[in-house]
């Protein structure tokens, strides 16, 4: 009965009575449903709390309370949560941040717009982790401050804080102007050196694999180098010299960052990790004559990323097309070609071009219905989906490819019901393609009532408003609970029905 009670707490159809009378009566896992509904009333929402005090963060994150519904004390994940959207009461903040819990304290430090007093009080809290959580997020000024701190976690923290001035995050990168840290996690605990092993037997123990410590902190200071080559507001002068780093994670982070001048981006490309030239390959920031140099590196993975990269030439993508698996994802290079540009590829002798191309969803009628004919199957396939494509066309895809298209043509929006019904009765059923008939909207019941036998179609049909009224009703009881689950959430199920589920409770 849970998963039914789930189902119909999720129902978009259910009336408001029978809103109320299932908040009145609902466990916790049933509350966390409701709590999600976008047709909450303020009332209802307070009424859901008084029931499960859980759901009271999830519905302030709604906005379905204010600061007069809540009391910090025995719901402070609801106060700090509209504290965080500024629509929590100030004081509360005072109250909070001397909160016996770390992890509330951690997440006040997270809260936006806080009294300077507070911020104060935090910035001494006696755990580290939470003076890190107010370093991530803090102000410039005080994350210059902070970027001093005696313990490396603080600093490791202020160095992904994209609000950090400029300098203060190349001090950080370099180390230099700084004063050493004394204490990072993993000395606070152990005695150095120490590496902490890939498989902890302490099950209390939350030091990542392969922290360590020998006095310097060397872990932590890492991380802090990560974090900073990551941040985009460290500035160009201050990353450049990590192009020979010894570190490869280091290096990864270089090769991503979108303001390399030429010649580190040249040093990167011919690094001996093919990760950190797979990341320089994705970089909108190289150019045309390192794109086609490192066309031909012997890592697929680098060629991969490198069509991905939306300012790969069209000639270098179409050759890496027939050497790399790609994939079926639509390229940023192919969504911005010119009319021009997709005329061409249109009439290329390459499937593999062809197959890219067929993947945008705005092409010109006279090119999506000569790619809808293409002798290729994997052409077809990639357009099967596109808008506009007669019924005729697609009956004509499925005709000439059978099971290799079968769930495509199922996924075009412009698919006829009787389309849709004829594609349920092919056999061998084609799975993928029965999901796709029962997700789309306009199946009917012929074909939803084909889909219902199959394990995976069979939930997503039993959800779908088309199915009739009479079959929905009998879903509930169906001894799959993901069927019964999804026909409860049914917005066709009649009104008399879900009342007589709510008075057998």
């Amino acid at each position: 009965m849970h998963h039914v009670l789930y189902g119909l707490a999720a129902n978009v159809a259910l009336p408001p009575e029978l809103v109320d009378r299932l908040i009145a009566v609902a466990d916790a896992a049933t509350a966390g449903v409701l709590a999600g509904r976008d047709d909450l009333t303020h009332e209802q929402a307070v009424a859901l709390v008084a029931r499960d005090p859980d759901t009271a963060q999830q519905l302030a994150h709604a906005g379905l309370l204010t600061a007069a519904d809540i009391d910090p004390a025995t719901h402070p994940d609801a106060a700090l949560t509209l504290l965080d959207r500024r629509a929590g009461d100030p004081e509360w903040a005072r109250l909070l941040v001397r909160d016996p819990l770390v992890r509330n304290r951690q997440s006040l430090a997270a809260c936006a717009g806080l009294p300077p007093d507070v911020m104060e009080t935090l910035a001494a809290d006696p755990d580290v982790r939470v003076v890190a959580e107010l370093a991530f997020w803090t102000t410039p000024d005080r994350a210059a401050a902070l970027a001093r701190h005696p313990h490396a976690e603080v600093r490791r923290s202020v160095a992904a804080n994209e609000a950090a001035p400029p300098a203060v995050l190349a001090a950080l990168l370099t180390g230099e102007g700084l004063p050493p840290a004394r204490w990072c996690l993993v000395c606070d605990r152990e005695d150095t050196p120490f590496v902490h092993p890939r498989e902890c037997p302490r099950p209390d123990c939350d030091l990542l694999p392969g922290e360590s410590c020998d006095g310097s902190h060397d872990s932590t200071v890492h991380g802090t180098r990560q974090q900073a080559l990551r941040n985009p507001a460290t500035p160009t002068h201050a990353v450049v010299g990590f192009a020979g780093h010894p570190s490869t994670p280091l290096r990864w982070d270089l090769a991503a960052r979108p303001d390399l001048p030429r010649e580190v981006s040249a040093r990167l490309a011919a690094d001996p990790s093919p990760r950190v030239r797979a990341d320089l390959a994705e970089n909108p920031a190289i150019g045309a004559t390192l794109i086609r140099a490192m066309a031909d590196d012997p890592d697929h993975d680098v060629r991969r990323r490198l069509a991905r990269n939306p300012h790969v030439p069209l000639d270098v993508l179409a050759r890496l097309a027939g050497t790399t698996r790609i994939g079926s994802a639509l390229l940023p290079r192919v969504a911005a070609a010119t009319p021009h540009e997709v005329g061409e590829w249109a009439r290329s002798a390459d499937p593999e071009v062809r197959t890219l191309l067929a993947q945008r969803r705005d092409l010109p009628a006279e090119i999506r219905d000569a790619l809808a004919a293409d002798p290729d199957a994997k052409v077809v396939k990639s357009v099967a989906p596109h808008p506009g494509l007669s019924d005729g066309r697609l009956r004509a895809m499925v005709g000439r490819h059978g099971v290799r298209v079968l769930a495509a043509v199922a996924a075009n929006p412009d698919a006829t019901p009787a389309l849709l019904a004829d594609l349920t009765r092919h056999r061998p059923p084609v799975q993928k393609a029965l999901r796709a008939v029962a997700r789309h909207p306009r199946a009917t019941a012929p074909a939803l009532l084909a889909c219902l036998a199959d394990r995976d179609a069979g939930p997503l049909a039993a959800g779908h408003p088309a199915l009739p009224p009479p079959v929905i009703a009998e879903l509930l009881t169906d001894t799959d609970p993901r069927r019964a689950e999804a026909a409860a959430a049914n917005p066709s199920l009649p009104p008399a029905v879900m009342s007589e589920l709510l008075a057998v409770l």
